[in-house]
């Protein structure tokens, strides 16, 4: 350790007093005789800590003179989708490979002096003051921002109905769920209001929006996209994702914002931006880009196997599969059985870790800490009115967490290291396939639950529909959801009602930093069909 000095200032503010409640709080004693010696310690620890915090903080700079700020403001809403609307864009002349392309941004991702809702009033008041990398990384290609899309609260439901500024509806038929948490974001870009978004995914957030809302959305490779000003729900699980109506237009956005920013850690691994791989330009350069000779397609047993499985998708997406055949490939069942497993791992990382992310934010990782917004979390935790507030999902965070820490301290443990276990089970039928590929989600959206409902009957909706999404936020393999049909509700507003139907989605999964494979064989489904006209009853 490092230790400065072990004479305090006089008026140091550490008395016996402040040592003794130290050591209340973890449960020890000191010996008398070593009283003092502590005491000192730790008060020069306090003044290292006190000139530490009077320092300026070092924040990523922003150019407002090239970038700058117009304002923002509550647009007239039809699908509640929007939280603000803003117009950011480059004031100098820009043909970047963005330029014409208009982008939202998932609620949770910082454009400095705009709030940040995260669909929340749990925590409130906060004003970014910064742009998230990713922002920067839009303009500088020559995109434009025209606002921030609604987050689910705090990126924790897989439905639309928990956001603080109301629900967000399906964009296929109203009364449904957008799925969640980047609601907003897949009903912005499926009705048009904007061509592009950015998602966030800690177990399914981009592809689950994606798939009820009839549109592509990609969770890359873990660390792709730099998170960088992007609210954290566990580091390890979080993934920034682009929501496109096309796999080419989402093959296009990733190419402007991927690549290590040197600031996130999780990014570390990933080439730099001028090294990634131009797949928005590999794709327009195949030949024939429905031929798919050559490839070889895994089907997961397991997936298909899930107890709250819509017949009726499984049908769809076994036929959806028989059209990667007639494309050239070879298709195949492939037996993965700790697939089942890997919602359990997933939630023990993600329960235990969520709830030391939101406790001891920064503890562990490399990058830039939102410590602003962090404090808001303490504080929201002392404040009976604000818990009162909290969505179901975060207080079952809360307390899943304080329970395990007590109960389980190794559970976290043991389930990082069963991640890696399911990584390498992957890892090990990619060595025989191209792909592999899932229904994205068991059944079509849900209707929303009513706005009196109890915990257990919000929860209710959204039961086993991250079956086959979180595996890969844990194992960190892209993975791009796809639409691949439509079927009538079976319950809800529109069920029996002639011409209500639903997307269904398929899930295309690839090797790490795979995303020209996974892209390939989405453009070439996307391109040999048309997913609104398939499906049945």
């Amino acid at each position: 350790m490092s230790v400065f000095s072990v004479d305090p200032q006089a008026g140091n503010p550490v008395t016996s007093e402040v040592l003794d409640e130290v050591c209340k709080s973890l449960g020890v004693k000191l010996k008398n005789e070593e009283h003092e010696d502590y005491r000192k310690l730790l008060a020069v620890f306090d003044e290292s800590a006190r000139e530490l915090m009077e320092m300026d903080d070092y924040i990523p700079a922003v150019d407002l003179v090239r970038f700058p700020r117009t304002g923002y403001w509550k647009p007239e809403q039809t699908h509640g989708a929007w939280a603000w609307r803003c117009d950011i864009k480059d004031t100098q002349p820009n043909n970047g490979i963005l330029a014409g392309k208009t982008v939202c941004l998932k609620d949770m991702i910082s454009v400095k002096d705009i709030p940040m809702l995260l669909g929340t009033e749990f925590v409130t008041g906060y004003v970014p003051d910064m742009d998230a990398t990713v922002v920067t990384r839009i303009l500088e290609a020559g995109g434009r921002i025209t606002g921030k899309a609604v987050c689910e609260n705090l990126c924790h439901s897989a439905t639309s109905h928990s956001s603080s500024t109301g629900t967000v509806e399906n964009p296929h038929a109203k009364g449904y769920s957008a799925g969640g948490s980047s609601s907003g974001s897949g009903v912005l870009v499926s009705l048009g209001e904007a061509d592009m978004s950015i998602g966030a995914d800690q177990g399914g957030s981009v592809r689950i929006p994606a798939t009820n809302c009839g549109v592509v959305g990609l969770k890359p490779t873990f660390g792709l996209i730099p998170y960088t000003g992007c609210g954290s729900n566990e580091p390890t699980n979080d993934h920034l994702g682009p929501m496109t109506r096309t796999v080419l237009d989402n093959a296009l956005l990733l190419q402007a914002i991927a690549g290590t920013d040197n600031i996130d850690g999780r990014s570390f691994a990933a080439p730099a931006p001028s090294r990634i791989p131009r797949y928005y330009d590999i794709l327009r350069s195949v030949n024939d880009p429905k031929h798919l000779s050559g490839m070889k397609i895994g089907i997961i047993t397991e997936s298909l196997e899930v107890p709250v499985l819509d017949p009726r998708v499984k049908d769809c997406f076994l036929a959806a599969a028989e059209g990667f055949r007639r494309l050239g490939a070879t298709v195949e069942k492939v037996s993965i059985p700790i697939h089942k497993k890997g919602s359990m791992i997933w939630t023990g990382v993600s329960k235990v870790g969520g709830y030391l992310t939101k406790m001891h934010p920064g503890a562990g990782r490399r990058g830039h800490m939102m410590h602003g917004l962090n404090g808001l979390f303490a504080e929201a935790l002392q404040d009976e009115a604000k818990w009162d507030k909290a969505y179901v999902a975060t207080k079952n965070i809360y307390l899943n967490g304080a329970y395990a820490a007590k109960q389980y301290p190794s559970l976290l443990g043991k389930a990082t290291n069963l991640s890696r276990r399911l990584r390498d089970a992957y890892d090990t039928a990619l060595e025989d396939y191209d792909v592999l590929i899932t229904p994205t989600l068991p059944y079509v959206a849900t209707s929303h639950p009513a706005s009196d409902a109890t915990p257990l009957e919000q929860i209710k909706k959204q039961v086993g529909l991250t079956s086959n999404t979180c595996q890969f936020n844990q194992t960190g393999h892209p993975v791009l959801a796809i639409p691949i049909g439509m079927l009538e509700p079976l319950e809800g507003p529109g069920a029996g009602v002639e011409g209500v139907k639903l997307p269904v989605g398929m899930q295309i999964i690839g090797r790490w930093w795979g995303e020209e494979a996974v892209y390939r064989v989405g453009h070439a489904w996307e391109l040999g069909h048309d997913w609104k006209s398939l499906g049945s009853q």
